[in-house]
């Protein structure tokens, strides 16, 4: 007979937290909630991270790492340069789909939103996740767009951060569809114009 092997407790910790902090809230969820989920004592806690923020920076590092991987994988799928701006929808599909990361809806918009003056080594993700998303979706749009890829760029980004937020109010009931409809027009128009 076999038994599972346990996770190390730094793992533990880091798939509790992203288990329990985005959904029910960073600072609302205590330390010690963490603890019993990740069945570690507090003394391993501050071993490993050193602090909940530290803990929080970290879960969001691997969240930005998994989600980049996706959003790659789906770009280079694409087939043309319309399918390739769209693809950070694709992306959002796989990735809501994966289980690995639960939450109602994206970890980075309730962690600015939760914490508007967030110690520095949370801030720094959270602006890696803006950048990312940034400065890809220009790249992405500047074939269709040219000139005008900024105009597009930031079109799809309210887009794709309209269709998360869409999940809290669950509407519409296809949130990334309309957001991917939304970009597509947008970039229409772009590639017209």
């Amino acid at each position: 007979m076999t038994t599972a092997r346990r996770l190390p407790a730094r793992d533990r910790l880091l798939q509790a937290a992203d288990r329990v902090l985005f959904d029910r809230g960073i600072r609302t969820t205590p330390v010690d909630e963490l603890l019993r989920e990740a069945e570690v004592s507090a003394a391993t806690l501050y071993a490993h991270f050193g602090s909940k923020d530290a803990l929080v920076a970290e879960t969001l590092r691997g969240r930005l790492a998994d989600w980049r991987a996706v959003w790659d994988q789906h770009i280079v799928a694409a087939g043309d340069d319309m399918a390739r701006l769209l693809a950070v929808f694709d992306a959002l599909v796989s990735y809501r789909g994966d289980q690995r990361h639960p939450s109602r809806w994206c970890a980075f918009l309730a962690a600015a939103t939760e914490l508007p003056e967030a110690p520095d080594e949370i801030t720094e993700v959270l602006a890696a996740d803006t950048a990312l998303l940034a400065d890809r979706l220009l790249h992405l749009s500047r074939p269709l767009a040219g000139d005008r890829a900024q105009e597009l760029a930031d079109e799809v980004l309210v887009a794709y951060s309209g269709a998360l937020a869409a999940f809290l109010r669950g509407s519409p009931r296809s949130p990334i569809e309309v957001g991917r409809r939304l970009a597509r027009s947008a970039a229409e128009a772009h590639r017209r114009t």
